[in-house]
């Protein structure tokens, strides 16, 4: 019998599937596996190709789109046809976000080491670029847009096609001393094609899966094998070779949602507004710089299409969060996942850990070389070569001191989103969705909605919510040995994700779980979700599904959340909603945790009086704090003095929170709650007031001195411009939220940011204070009525990254000023009475 391993992850004992491997082998054990049956799963159906409902080409060849701005930068773009349209798109887009869409081509063309070096810090030998680059040709994203982009419909053919075509017009068209000063004339800003766009379409898809893997993926070789590149020719090898290395202890078991991608989003329905319609709010928490920011557009096909929201850098066409004549809807990032890691069963008679076992029989672990271009000097690279590996069920990988490949066992990867090629067709049939029927029918026509919930309202008051985001379709065995097995459940617990025996089919999965298994709400009251799983999306009516993939239920819910509930409770006097209502309510900037603590708290450091704190050798006097948050409106806007104070409180109070009353699952919006004035409440006070000395930042100033948002310069350096910001923070327990993101904003482009203090805040003494630069982005509020759709909203770090530009910091000033939202242009007399510029673009 196999011997038991055990392996750590982040300090504590991971249980590996080894013993689920091993009980299995000897039998007799209740959380064997000798019942199950190795029938594996059907292949998935075909999609058949939708009926056509508009044009996808251009009949002449010919490329037309007309595109108006109006105020703030928005462009509406009408055209006759997808590709046309699309084109009109690409060009605008260019305009305010090349460099963005540039680097990003380069990152999954896995070309960052041939135009950067290896290192993301040169010299520094990281070898970050090359990590990337050997990632994401292991996951194979650039080699199945060029196999498959043939076989896309027609629609997403077009789509991509005339996007592509819009971006290199802007491109040849602008001299250089008019495009973004961030990468205006750099050797990397070059034409793409749809295989360029589409491979960034397929990275994209992996953010909350397999691309949090490229490094396990680089290190993955057998014993005796190195994982490290080598010249493609010994005749290459000059003094002019990098020295590649790479540090092992600095890759990690990854993260699910490193970025912490998160948002807010409600569907009302007749039952909850006040003129019987339906009405959406829309809130996503994205990163203000790098490649998830936002971009505001409005599509017309006269006929067809009439569309305007938001989307993501590179979409090419289809708008991820607005609304059209008749429906409106949002995302949320799911809790579900979207991966599973499968432990391997090695071959006993093949010494060279190249075989592994499924249903008794062996499958190969077979090899792919894979070559990167790579710069060792100015105008020189050389050739490096890497064998990848790969498995039945996906590439292999290696986590030092937690999935290793030897001893008998070995680990690979599968992503349900690899490839997902509905992205496109998916957001489109949302896009051009006439009724709520339709727009159903989008999600069970396709499976892009790659990462999200969906929240929805029509016009005539109906709202729906699912988790349709793309998540493995297990087998009921899989799910029963998930929800039952306690191996299998310390071990997700302890790494984050599923993991699961590899040696069995019934283990696997061919295909994502389709419409009818996926969690949804309909209905005529409300549906919401603020990132914590479905289970509470109508919190009268929980929803129940046993797929553990889709995140906890019965789970104590985050602070953010219960806001989110207790918001949408608080209707007005008829007990429903107006959209100036909601708005309010957005912007209200209240803390959770204040109104549920603060007198407490005030009574507890109140009674300390002037008498100093102990804390850690110190003493602390937190007199003036006290007094200063006594005077707090629990707000977080700019004219609130003291917030900054709780804020401090509240980084503390989360380490060890002491609540008065603990969590009851059968009030999850209210419970825990209430604060015990004890010693460790004092002491977590006295900590936040040591943060605030040491940053040097008064307990009495207001709260938008101490929260700002500050832009860089094209160079990555400060500019100086520091514009107060109000909002609020999960950690208080705030629905419109803010944050800091101090390291990687998934792009090349220079940016300045402070450090914080240390771990345990966002507070940085350099900058004093808040340098926000992630939060509330897209922001909407949509109300149907009988003249149509109504809506308003503001992109809070404005349409343009171009430094300098009309649309650079516009709508940034104005949420600084207010913060307000600003009436969304869609009618044809609207954009009329708004326009600012007028553009008719061909190809011909």
């Amino acid at each position: 019998m196999k011997k038991n391993s055990v392996k750590t992850v982040a300090g504590r004992s991971l249980i590996t599937l080894g013993v689920v491997l091993a009980l299995y082998g000897c039998g007799g054990n209740d959380n064997d596996f000798d019942d199950v049956e190795t029938t594996p799963t059907p292949p998935p159906p075909t999609t058949p190709e939708p009926a056509p409902a508009v044009t996808a080409f251009d009949d002449d060849g010919t490329l037309d789109a007309e595109i108006t701005w109006t105020t703030y930068g928005v462009p509406h773009i009408k055209a006759d046809n997808l590709e046309s349209m699309a084109y009109g798109v690409g060009y605008a887009f260019a305009r305010d976000n090349l460099c963005i869409l540039a680097d990003q081509i380069v990152k999954y063309n896995s070309e960052r080491s041939k135009y950067f070096g290896p290192d993301t810090q040169p010299g520094s030998g990281d070898s970050e670029n090359l990590i990337n680059d050997f990632g994401f040709l292991t996951v194979g994203i650039r080699e199945m847009a060029e196999n498959d982009l043939s076989s896309l419909s027609a629609n997403s053919r077009a789509m991509l096609q005339g996007y592509t075509a819009g971006y290199n017009r802007y491109l040849a068209d602008t001299p250089v001393d008019e495009q973004d000063p961030a990468c205006a004339g750099q050797p990397w800003v070059q034409p793409i094609d749809s295989v360029d766009l589409l491979t960034y379409s397929l990275g994209v898809a992996l953010l909350p899966g397999a691309a949090n893997f490229l490094g396990p993926m680089f290190l993955a070789a057998p014993e005796g094998e190195s994982y490290l590149p080598t010249p493609v020719a010994q005749a290459q090898a000059s003094a002019a070779t990098p020295t590649i290395s790479v540090d092992k202890a600095n890759i990690k078991l990854p993260e699910r949602n490193p970025q912490d991608m998160g948002s807010n989003g409600w569907g009302l329905g007749s039952d909850k507004t006040t003129n019987g319609k339906g009405m959406v709010l829309g809130n996503p928490h994205f990163p203000h710089t790098g490649n998830l920011r936002f971009w505001q557009f409005h599509t017309q096909i006269p006929g067809h299409l009439n569309v305007t929201g938001s989307s993501l850098m590179g979409l090419p066409g289809a708008v991820n969060i607005g609304f059209n004549e008749n429906v409106a809807w949002t995302h949320t990032f799911s809790t579900a996942e979207h991966f599973v890691v499968y432990q391997l069963t090695l071959d006993e008679d093949d010494a060279s850990d190249m075989t592994h076992m499924v249903d008794g029989t062996p499958r190969e672990i077979y090899e792919k070389p894979m070559q990167i271009e790579v710069a060792v000097g100015p105008g020189q690279t050389i050739m490096l070569e890497k064998t990848a590996y790969y498995t039945n069920y996906g590439p292999m990988i290696e986590v030092p001191g937690n999935f290793g490949w030897g001893d008998g066992e070995a680990y690979a990867i599968k992503d349900a989103n690899l490839p997902n090629y509905d992205v496109i067709d998916h957001w489109l049939a949302m896009n051009m969705a006439t009724s709520m029927d339709e727009f159903k029918q989008a999600f069970k026509d396709y499976d892009g909605v790659i990462f999200n919930n969906t929240m929805a309202a029509s016009d005539d008051g109906q709202v729906f919510y699912i988790d349709d985001s793309t998540v493995p379709n297990l087998t009921p065995t899989a799910i029963n040995e998930l929800t039952t097995n306690p191996l299998l459940i310390g071990a997700k617990q302890q790494a984050g994700f599923t993991i699961l025996p590899g040696h069995l089919s019934i283990f696997d999965f061919e295909r994502p779980v389709p419409y009818e298994n996926a969690p949804k709400y309909e209905g005529t009251d409300s549906v919401q979700n603020s990132n914590d799983s479905y289970w509470l999306t109508n919190i009268d009516a929980p929803i129940v599904n046993p797929n553990p993939l889709y995140g906890r239920t019965g789970n104590q819910q985050s602070l953010r959340s219960r806001m989110g509930q207790k918001l949408i409770e608080e209707t007005g006097s008829d007990n429903t909603f107006t959209p100036d209502e909601v708005e309010s309510l957005v912007l209200s900037n209240r803390s959770y945790l204040a109104e549920a603590i603060l007198p407490s708290l005030l009574s507890a450091c109140e009674a300390q009086g002037d008498t100093p704190v102990e804390v850690d050798g110190q003493s602390v006097d937190i007199s003036d704090a006290c007094a200063a948050l006594g005077n707090w409106d629990m707000r977080m806007n700019v004219e609130s003095v003291a917030g900054h104070v709780f804020r401090e409180f509240a980084f503390q109070f989360n380490r060890n929170p002491q609540w008065a009353v603990d969590y009851d699952p059968q009030q999850p919006a209210t419970t825990p709650n209430g604060l015990l004035e004890n010693e460790t409440t004092i002491e977590q006070f006295a900590r936040a007031v040591m943060v605030l000395n040491e940053a040097g930042v008064a307990p009495d100033a207001q709260f938008g001195s101490v929260q700002f948002v500050e832009r860089s310069l094209p160079d990555g350096s400060a500019s100086g411009n520091k514009l107060p910001w109000a909002g609020a923070h999960n950690i208080e327990g705030g629905f419109n939220v803010f944050n800091i993101v101090p390291g990687n904003n998934g792009t090349k482009l220079p940016r300045h940011t402070y450090p914080p203090l240390n771990s345990n805040t966002i507070m940085s003494a350099e900058a004093e204070g808040y340098h926000i630069n992630y939060g509330s982005s897209w922001m909407m509020v949509i109300s149907f009525t009988d003249e149509g759709p109504q809506g308003r909203g503001i992109l809070s770090y404005s349409q343009s990254r171009v430094y300098g530009s009309d649309h650079f910091l516009d709508q940034t000033q104005l949420y600084s000023n207010g913060p307000a939202f600003r009436d969304i242009i869609f009618t044809d007399e609207d954009i009329a009475d708004n326009t600012i510029e007028f553009l008719p673009l061909s190809s011909q």
